[in-house]
C-alpha cells in the first residue's frame, strides 16, 4: 500500500518508519455552554448568546515537610479558578432578564433579604467541545466539563459607546465548588485510583532508589 506524504507531517516517536501523522485537534470555535437551573426559566436563549468562556483552571496547594537538610512537597487542597463566561446582550431582553433572575435568586436588593442556603440559588455549569456536527447531522462531543455548585461572583453589564459598531455584552464570573471532566463518554483519569497506602512519603515505590 502506497504511504501518502501527509504520513510525514508530525514528530517522528520513536524511529524509522513509526510517523502516523498528524492528529486533528480541537478547534476552539466548536463548542456549546448550558447552564442549568440558572434564573428560573430554561436558560436556552442565553446559550445561543454566548461569545466565548474559559475552560477550568485547577491548582493544588502546596504543603511543606521539611526534613533533615531538606525539604519536600505534598499536595494539598484543589482550588477550582473561576469560569468566565461572556454573552451578547439581545434586544429581546432574554439574556439580561436570565441574568437578573439569578442574580434574584442569590439575594434580594430591594428587600435586602439573601438566601437561606446554597441549594436555592446553586446552579450547574456545562462547557461541551463539539466536532463541528450540525442540522440533520448533530453535534457529537468530544469533552465535557460538568462545573458543580456554581454561583455568579461578579456580574458586569459592560459599557455602551456612541463612538463603536459593537455589540452590547454582559460578562459573568462563576464560581463552581466541583467539577466532573470527561472526554466524549469517559471520565478522564477514571482508571487512575488511589494507590494501596505505603509507609514512603515521598512517593517513591518501596525498594527503589
Amino acid at each position: 500500500m502506497p504511504i501518502t506524504s501527509l504520513n510525514n507531517f508530525s514528530i517522528n516517536p520513536a524511529g524509522p518508519g513509526t510517523n502516523t501523522g498528524m492528529l486533528m485537534p480541537k478547534l476552539k470555535y466548536r463548542f456549546r455552554v448550558t447552564l442549568l437551573g440558572f434564573g428560573t426559566q430554561a436558560s436556552t436563549e442565553l446559550t445561543k448568546q454566548v461569545i466565548d468562556v474559559s475552560r477550568p483552571k485547577i491548582a493544588f496547594e502546596e504543603i511543606e515537610v521539611p526534613i533533615y537538610n531538606s525539604k519536600i512537597y505534598l499536595s494539598g487542597k484543589p482550588t477550582h479558578e473561576m469560569l468566565t463566561l461572556n454573552v451578547r446582550d439581545d434586544a429581546a431582553g432574554n439574556v439580561i432578564r436570565l441574568v437578573g433572575q439569578q442574580i434574584q435568586k442569590q439575594f434580594d436588593f430591594l428587600e435586602q433579604a439573601s438566601a437561606r442556603s446554597g441549594i436555592d440559588y446553586k446552579f450547574t455549569t456545562r462547557v461541551e467541545v463539539l466536532d463541528g456536527g450540525n442540522g440533520a447531522l448533530g453535534p457529537a462531543v468530544l469533552e465535557t466539563f460538568e462545573c458543580f455548585g456554581c454561583f455568579l461572583q461578579n456580574t458586569d453589564y459592560g459599557d455602551l459607546n456612541y463612538g463603536t459598531n459593537e455589540v452590547a455584552t454582559v460578562a459573568l464570573s462563576i464560581r463552581y465548588d466541583n467539577i466532573l471532566h470527561e472526554a466524549g463518554t469517559v471520565g478522564v483519569g477514571t482508571l487512575v485510583g488511589r494507590q494501596a497506602a505505603t509507609q514512603a512519603i515521598t512517593g517513591l515505590t518501596p525498594g527503589a532508589a
